[in-house]
């Protein structure tokens, strides 16, 4: 069996490879240097209530619309 080529693999790919093969440790590390190459994420500081998340539309809007992976 050959060796997937992880760097050609999308973030999804990678994800539903990590997932499946949860003790490839160089298929995690693959993943994990991916989201910071592609670095799609928002970052908020920790809520103190869910009322908090109003502070946040955009985070609330890419969550409802559906987050592309």
């Amino acid at each position: 069996m050959s060796k997937p080529n992880f760097q050609l693999m999308s973030q999804k790919e990678l994800h539903d490879y990590v997932l499946s093969h949860r003790d490839n440790i160089e298929a995690f590390y693959a993943y994990i240097d991916k989201l910071h190459a592609e670095a799609n994420w928002i970052e908020m500081p920790a809520l103190e209530s869910l009322q908090d998340l109003e502070n946040y539309p955009e985070f609330v809007e890419r969550f409802h619309s559906g987050s592309k992976a």
